[in-house]
């Protein structure tokens, strides 16, 4: 089985290389984030003619929005509003694996802005919020889950270009760095990016569109995730980021993160 989640920066707008990462790499279950689209205009036909049927979103006008794309029907599919806040930022759906059922959450976590002060920035205080809410909730969890998707944090030192100078910048400040990791323990997951690729070696899903060369320049930083409880985790033969799709025509600023189980 094969499991993507891409921060797409507007699925419409995109949909020429959505569908070049589907007739390349062939997912079972595609899980996007920042979709940018109501549910009334959600280009479902798009993926039904490459032989996705199963499609479920859960989006609004211009901003958020969180969708799962899968060849196979999922069960129980369910979205959490989180802070209060009217946001579409997580859709949920069950899917079989070695007999027995998996949870699929996929996240947009808030960016939370350019300050990180809760004080005198709201949007760092609601992405603390949301965070406080995910650490609640997943500490309720039973059962095999998955999480994926653009969490908005880069946590380890080598998750980014520079730990020294992005260690006072949203993304990688040590709060944020430490809020994640107890999010992800609350749940029991196994970070599996870093399961498959060393803390010791760089590892990045994003590149600012503000570098003229972004690939010469590699600053980066891995603020998608893919997490599983352990029994799941132990099925992944790779988890890795497709690092070339940040270079195909009209890109989103994120790249695909990708694992593969196997019995």
């Amino acid at each position: 089985m094969k499991i993507v989640s891409w921060n797409i920066n507007s699925v419409r707008l995109r949909m020429p290389i959505v569908e070049k990462l589907l007739l390349d790499h062939a997912p079972d279950i595609l899980c996007l984030q920042e979709t940018k689209c109501p549910d009334g205009s959600f280009p479902s036909s798009a993926f039904q003619r490459l032989g996705y049927k199963h499609i479920y979103f859960h989006g609004q006008k211009g901003y958020h929005g969180v969708a799962m794309i899968a060849r196979r029907p999922l069960e129980n599919v369910s979205s959490k509003e989180f802070c209060q806040m009217g946001d579409t930022r997580h859709i949920a759906a069950d899917f079989e694996w070695l007999g027995r059922p998996v949870r699929l959450h996929n996240f947009y976590v808030p960016a939370g802005g350019d300050v990180p002060d809760p004080e005198v920035n709201d949007k760092f205080a609601h992405k603390l919020q949301f965070l406080d809410e995910m650490e609640a909730w997943f500490a309720e969890f039973e059962g095999e889950s998955i999480v994926v998707g653009d969490l908005n944090i880069a946590p380890y030192e080598n998750d980014v270009w520079s730990h020294k100078q992005l260690s006072k910048v949203v993304s990688h400040t040590p709060l944020e760095c430490e809020r994640l990791e107890t999010v992800r323990e609350s749940g029991g997951f196994v970070d599996c990016m870093r399961k498959h690729t060393p803390a010791s070696e760089k590892q990045f899903s994003w590149w600012s569109y503000r570098a003229k060369d972004w690939s010469k320049a590699d600053k980066g930083r891995r603020l998608d995730h893919i997490w599983m409880t352990p029994a799941t985790a132990a099925s992944t033969k790779e988890v890795y980021v497709l690092r070339e799709a940040r270079g195909w025509e009209k890109p989103s600023d994120h790249a695909p993160v990708i694992a593969v189980l196997a019995p």
